[in-house]
């Protein structure tokens, strides 16, 4: 797979998602505080647009008769049928070692504000133009 652009930063702030087709595969990228995750917009199940479902944490363990909750913003729901999967891999939350769905590695590239041009100074003298190297 080769290299694809998808936005700018200030485009996908935390909390958010875009749904893009790259190389005729849809793909949601999301921000999750900061650091981005990509997975193939299709769940395994029945082949829904997985990452337009909800996305949560989820319970975590906990010793009996206590609630712990957190991993907020990192789980994504099926909108279908409810399956959860982990954006951070692309696992299931329910049976890992059997059902994923395809993760995609993503980079954030620095851009530079002022592309560097090699300029040369010139000025006019009686009619002409001269360029100094």
């Amino acid at each position: 797979m080769g290299k694809h652009v998808v936005g700018a930063v200030a485009d996908l702030p935390p909390g958010k998602r875009i749904i893009v087709t790259l190389e005729g595969r849809s793909i949601g990228v999301f921000n999750v505080d900061g650091t981005y995750y990509a997975l193939r917009n299709s769940c395994p199940h029945q082949g829904a647009p997985l990452c337009a479902g909800k996305v949560t944490g989820m319970t975590l363990p906990a010793p009996p008769g206590e609630y712990q909750y957190g991993r907020e913003g990192e789980i994504v729901r099926c909108p279908w049928h409810g399956w959860e999967f982990d954006l951070t891999n692309g696992k299931s939350i329910f049976n890992p070692h059997r059902y994923r769905v395809k993760a995609y590695k993503v980079e954030v590239e620095e851009e530079e504000e002022d592309p560097q041009i090699e300029t040369y100074p010139v000025t006019v003298e009686t009619g002409r133009v001269i360029v100094y190297l």
